[in-house]
């Protein structure tokens, strides 16, 4: 019972590696949209979160696969709420998508 404390915080930081991760996910997505240079937005944050979650869950397992898993749940969880939170569109717009396809005739 005394790896409970430790299984918690590799948890906790799992779900803050995912928040890392999905976060800058998310902005990269949103600068590099409108970058002259996308592909350099794109290539550099995914070398840069990948070697930081990568390393992260080096240090957080510490050879105990338990906390790699607990470490890997907490950072799938933190993609569940920064998902919900982030990529949400407020309730009044509508996404550009919703907007092209409003107007047009229902078919199956």
């Amino acid at each position: 019972m005394s790896d409970i404390p430790a299984l918690a915080l590799a948890f906790v930081a799992g779900a803050f590696l995912g928040v890392i991760f999905f976060g800058s996910l998310w902005w990269t997505v949103q600068r590099g949209m409108t970058s002259d240079s996308p592909v350099l937005w794109f290539f550099g944050s995914l070398l840069l979160r990948t070697g930081i979650i990568l390393a992260g869950f080096y240090f957080v397992s510490q050879n105990h696969w338990s906390r790699l898993v607990m470490c890997l749940f907490g950072f799938l969880i933190a993609r569940v709420i920064v998902v919900m939170r982030l990529t949400r569109a407020p309730a009044d717009e509508m996404t550009p998508l919703e907007e092209e396809t409003s107007s047009a005739p229902y078919s199956r």
